[in-house]
């Protein structure tokens, strides 16, 4: 599949397109972007590691996680690589409320948290996906081939993702779910944020 139809189907997955104003802000300040990269290439690896621990009872689940455990990791090697060739420390920042935001709509019980923990990781994997895209045309040539070679693979996740979301709901229930964590998502996206991070909302400065 081609990187014009994975970002076809991650435009038409996600609510809004991320707004030109946060892509202005990131490539501002490249390091900051890179080191919460970094870090979401972590929360992805441990998210997928998490799920397989949990649900051991899903052997669907388990060769989809531990794949994208690796790949996410993987990943996580490959920015920590490019920011040492730039002289990037990788400091502590502040995590963003995206991930949170979208979390706490998550059902307490399963089978109910399982499929939403799915949503959002297919709404997290697509939104990266989004962004690499975005970002590519306005970073150095280095950077900007990295985030190219990294939509294959998000799109990958986010239809993964999907995909096991749909195979423990129903049609109707997972629709009902994908509504309320989109409208979430949108709101997240738009609304205005204090600092720049790789999936915050629009900068307020």
């Amino acid at each position: 599949m081609s990187a014009a139809i994975n970002l076809a189907a991650v435009h038409a997955f996600l609510p809004c397109e991320t707004p030109q104003r946060w892509v202005e802000s990131a490539i501002q300040d490249v390091p900051t972007l890179l080191i919460d990269h970094a870090n979401c290439e972590k929360k992805a690896a441990a998210t997928a590691m998490s799920l397989m621990h949990r649900h051991t009872e899903h052997p669907a689940l388990l060769n989809k996680m531990s794949r994208l455990a690796r790949e996410e990791l993987r990943h996580f090697e490959q920015v920590i690589k490019i920011m040492e060739r730039r002289g990037i420390e990788y400091t502590l920042v502040t995590a963003s409320r995206y991930a949170a935001g979208l979390r706490d709509l998550v059902r307490k019980k399963d089978p109910g948290r399982l499929v939403d923990t799915l949503v959002v990781g297919a709404l997290i994997e697509a939104r990266s996906c989004e962004r690499f895209a975005a970002l590519m045309p306005h970073l150095d040539e280095e950077l900007g081939a990295f985030y190219a070679s990294l939509l294959k693979s998000e799109s990958r996740h986010f239809q993964d993702y999907l995909k096991l979301a749909a195979d423990l709901a129903g049609e109707d229930e997972l629709e009902s779910r994908l509504s309320v964590f989109r409208a979430r998502e949108l709101e997240l996206i738009e609304s205005p944020d204090r600092e720049m991070r790789f999936h915050s909302g629009v900068p307020s400065s």
